[in-house]
Parts: structure tokens; C-alpha cells; sequence
């Protein structure tokens, strides 16, 4: 198996980046107003920030709470794959909030600078989960395949209307 690896300078970089990139555009976008004036697509931006630190924030809080790490360690570093909260919408919350953070602050801000910066940004993100789960099938075998099957990488949509589904079977 894999060991865990701290990030490089240059991925401590980009982080710092998409950080700044989402403090900066939803300070603007609530100081400023939209810099294209679009209002739907400020409100529209408001509500995808809210979702996103939902996702954001549940997903550690479940892993804390199932995910049987090691006393002192990371609540990333379980030792039990935990498909339940958030987990049972997506495989990847804690990502995929954070990627609907760089989003709502675009269209918070509706500045091309927040976009040139936030949408590569996030499709690197996507390429990094996408490693991610070939880790987590090496660390949880045939557990994490099923798991794949059931549960999309970043799909919140699909991730509801296929637990919705599998709740109404039962």
C-alpha cells in the first residue's frame, strides 16, 4: 500500500492559491456586488457556498465520528471505509466542498480574475481525486470497487437520486 506523502511545495501553493481564490471573490462579490451585475447568478453563487461548507465540514466530522482513526491521527487516516452521511451522496465530500467553494465565489464575484484562477484549479482537483480512489481501492480492496459502484466520485445530484433509489428498495 501507498504511504501517505505531506504535499509538495507546489501543492501547499496551489492550495494557499485556491484559498486566496475563494476569500478574495466572495469578499468582492459581498463588498462590491457582482462585477458583471448578474443578481441571479450572485444569489444563485450564495447558495452554492452554503452547500459546499456543508459538504465541506461533514465530511471530516463523519470520518471523526466512523472512520476509526488512530488515536492523535488525522481523521483522514481511517482504518474502516465509511459510506455513510455524506459519504453514502459522494465518496469525496471534503473535495467536493471545497471545489463548490471555488465555484460559488466566481459567481459571487463574477470576476474573469476569480475564474482564470478557479476553474483550472479545480479541474487539477478532479485529476488529484481521481488518484485519490485508486489509493483508497488499494487500501480497502473490494470494499472501495463496491463502493464505486454505488456512490459517484463528485456527483451530488446522481449521489441523492441513487441513495434515494436504493432507500426506496429497502
Amino acid at each position: 500500500m501507498k504511504q501517505w506523502k505531506p504535499p509538495s511545495s507546489w501543492e501547499r501553493a496551489v492550495f494557499l492559491l485556491m484559498l486566496l481564490q475563494i476569500v478574495l471573490g466572495v469578499i468582492y462579490g459581498a463588498l462590491f456586488g457582482p462585477y458583471l451585475g448578474l443578481e441571479l447568478l450572485l444569489y444563485f453563487g450564495w447558495i452554492v457556498l452554503a452547500v459546499g461548507f456543508v459538504f465541506f465540514f461533514l465530511g471530516p466530522y463523519e470520518l471523526r465520528k466512523k472512520g476509526r482513526a488512530k488515536k492523535g491521527e488525522s481523521c483522514m487516516f481511517t482504518t474502516v471505509l465509511v459510506d455513510s452521511g455524506p459519504y453514502a451522496v459522494v465518496r469525496h465530500p471534503q473535495i467536493l466542498g471545497f471545489t463548490l467553494l471555488i465555484y460559488a465565489s466566481i459567481l459571487i464575484s463574477q470576476h474573469w480574475s476569480s475564474a482564470i484562477i478557479g476553474v483550472p484549479i479545480s479541474v487539477w482537483v478532479y485529476t488529484v481525486v481521481q488518484n485519490l480512489d485508486k489509493g483508497l481501492i488499494e487500501k480497502f480492496g473490494d470494499d472501495y470497487k463496491r463502493y464505486i459502484q454505488k456512490v459517484p466520485r463528485m456527483n451530488p445530484l446522481v449521489g441523492v437520486i441513487r441513495l434515494l433509489r436504493c432507500r426506496k428498495r429497502k
